[in-house]
């Protein structure tokens, strides 16, 4: 016997009809003799709905609010596959965040999880052999005793500091694909799931364009140390596949250099030409964007020939392109830049893979790759299991399927 957080994502509980092919999955492991809490999402598109008639209501609306409306989403659909699986003879609880509780910090529409204390579910696991059904991307501001939400993916966060708190021996993520691939499917059809990927290699996919999961839920398995498995929910709920294990690097015997290529089209560059080269100027430039919560990745800089003035090129999220320049432009005393360039017609494309640590030269094969099929590259970034690049927005797919290709990704394993 085991004990298992599983959780649904909204395509899987868009529904009544597809609610109670969520029972079944359920249903089978706890047939199977497994304790189960289970994690729900709001039913697809209800979030935003809910969204809109918060800014319908006013466009500067009081955040304490928007939470308790939005988090309703979540509520409706843990109580209707509470009352489904009931209808099966299955004992079932829906709980609220805060009936928990999931315990988070004060910041309304982004709050962070802070503890959860799930030792009354872990009880009725024992009394009653019920299964618990949280709604998910909900919390509990204690101090307060508001109800706060966790920022779009917050279910999957949830999922996982459950599975935690309750020592859960493993947690299942059901999506709307099977697993996670070597990359995006729709761009190259010969992508494979993979069996196994490491925590850290699953981080920087997921922060580097790939949406399978949400990054905060990765960076708390990681932490904790849970065992997570993406599935599919459309799988037969009789005989589903097992999805891709994201696991501890211990876990994989067999590490390819190269595990997965991600990309990710949320990208603007900016280059401020001919900056005085001095000490403080960086600061001048990064401090302002940091105080408008706007993130910089990737930062190439280059010194002239008299080594007076510098080019500093950086990429920052599309949707914060225009702040961005407003910021710059107004700091052009105080930088001394001579102007100020930039795109959004550009893509960051990563190659992911703990193997990267042994083996020299894996990037250099890829420059040279992209280079014969005319790709120019704008910006790079390394760590110690990846490389990014930025190159224009319309040679994506092409990228892609000669990365993917490069490194093998596109054979049997």
């Amino acid at each position: 016997m085991a004990r298992l957080v599983m959780k649904f994502g909204g395509t899987s509980v868009a529904d009544v009809a597809r609610i109670r092919n969520v029972a079944r999955h359920v249903k089978r492991e706890v047939d199977a003799g497994h304790e189960v809490a289970v994690v729900v999402s709001a039913m697809s598109g209800k979030t935003n709905e809910l969204v809109a008639w918060c800014r319908d209501a006013s466009l500067l609306h009081d955040a304490r609010e928007y939470d308790a409306v939005v988090a309703s989403g979540e509520l409706v659909t843990a109580g209707l596959l509470a009352i489904v699986l009931q209808e099966m003879g299955i004992q079932a609880r829906s709980w609220q965040g805060w009936q928990v509780p999931i315990l988070t910090d004060g910041a309304h529409g982004t709050a962070r999880i802070l503890g959860v204390e799930g030792a009354e579910l872990v009880a009725r696991f024992d009394e009653r052999h019920e299964v618990a059904v949280v709604a998910g991307f909900q919390g509990l501001h204690r101090a307060t005793g508001r109800v706060t939400t966790l920022g779009r993916g917050g279910s999957d966060t949830s999922a996982v500091a459950l599975a935690a708190a309750i020592k859960a021996d493993r947690c299942d993520i059901y999506t709307d694909v099977d697993g996670v691939y070597t990359t995006d499917p729709r761009i190259d059809d010969r992508a494979r799931r993979l069996d196994r990927i490491s925590f850290e290699e699953m981080l920087e996919m997921a922060s580097l364009g790939a949406k399978v999961l949400q990054v905060r839920s990765v960076e708390l398995a990681m932490v904790h140390g849970v065992r997570t498995y993406v599935r599919s929910s459309f799988d037969d709920p009789a005989d589903p596949r097992s999805g891709t294990l994201i696991c501890d690097e211990e876990e994989i015997v067999e590490q390819q250099v190269v595990t997965g290529i991600a990309y990710s089209k949320d990208e603007a560059q900016l280059t401020l030409r001919r900056v005085a080269d001095k000490p403080g100027v960086a600061a001048a430039i990064f401090g302002p964007l940091a105080d408008a919560n706007i993130n910089v990745d990737m930062i190439i800089q280059v010194v002239s020939d008299d080594t007076t003035t510098t080019d500093i090129t950086f990429t920052v999220p599309r949707a914060d392109y225009d702040r961005a320049r407003t910021i710059l432009e107004a700091v052009r005393g105080a930088v001394g830049y001579a102007t100020l360039q930039g795109a959004t017609d550009v893509v960051k494309v990563s190659a992911i893979g703990i193997g990267m640590r042994s083996h020299a030269g894996v990037a250099a094969r890829a420059f040279r790759a992209l280079a014969e099929k005319g790709i120019n590259i704008r910006a790079i970034t390394t760590s110690e299991i990846k490389f990014s690049v930025l190159i224009d927005a319309a040679y994506t797919e092409l990228a892609v399927r000669t990365l993917h290709s490069l490194y093998g990704l596109d054979k049997a394993a």
